[in-house]
This record gives structure tokens, sequence and C-alpha cells, in this order.
């Protein structure tokens, strides 16, 4: 991936209202691999938002989701030109975020017309950072126009 298209393609998040909102940031960007990276804040936890309180599981959802795309992107010729939907989102849940959220997705397959991700969310504890969320999606891949 050359530079010019990482811009682009991390250029969109500022343009996109939700996900600037988030704060979200691309952390790393290889074929078949995105790092995207949502720092804690108050305004994402459940109610109750103290430093105690988890940050609200769609948060998380939409991290997997993000994630997911950016690295099925990769797999596009063009990638800041890719087209793509989400078709399939499954998240498992293993213990409340409280920290920075980190999410890994790596592209298991990108076919023509489809393409599956597994990713994993990590975030910071006492212990280490620690695994918060596993979870894999589907997307559409819409490969030459056949939109």
């Amino acid at each position: 991936m050359t530079d010019a298209e990482l811009a682009a393609l991390t250029g969109e998040i500022a343009d996109h209202g939700f996900l600037s909102w988030l704060d979200l940031r691309v952390e790393h960007l290889e074929t078949d691999r995105a790092v995207l990276v949502v720092p804690d804040h108050e305004k994402l936890r459940n109610v109750g938002q103290n430093e105690a309180t988890p940050i609200h599981g769609g948060v998380l959802a939409t991290l997997i989701d993000s994630a997911s795309a950016f690295a099925l992107r990769t797999t596009f010729e063009d990638p800041t030109a890719a087209s793509l939907t989400t078709t399939n989102l499954d998240v498992s849940y293993l213990r409340p975020a409280t920290g920075d959220l980190r999410a890994t997705a790596d592209v298991v397959r990108a076919g023509g017309s489809m393409g599956v991700t597994d990713v994993e969310v990590t975030a910071p504890t006492p212990d280490g950072e620690d695994t918060v969320a596993v979870g894999s999606t589907t997307y559409r891949l819409f490969r030459g126009g056949d939109e």
C-alpha cells in the first residue's frame, strides 16, 4: 500500500461523522491486515460514566466492523476506490473494556465477491493487555463495478 493510498483511506475517517466522533484511528495497514484504535473516552461508556464503567458494546462492534472493512480494502487493486458492505457481523464480548481499544483484523479470505475476516480487540488492564472481544465479519465485495 502506498503512502498516498494510506493517507486517502485515513482521511476518509476525518470526513465520516460517526468514525471521527469515535476518534477512530488507523494504526497499521498492510495487505490482509488492519489495526485500528479507539482511544478511551467517557462519552463511549455505558450509563454511569466513570472510570470503572465499561465502554459500550456498540463501540467494540463498530471497531470490529471498521477494522474488517479496512483489512478487506487492502485486497483491492485500488484500496481507495474499493466498494464493499457488511453482510454479517459476529461479536463475542469476553470481558469489560475500560481503556483504549485496539482491533486487529486479519483477512481469512477475499474472493471475487465475498470476504471474511477474524478480529481481536484488546485493551490495557492492570495485568497487561487482554483480549476484550473477538469477532468475525462477512462482506460483499464489489470488484469491477458489479454493484
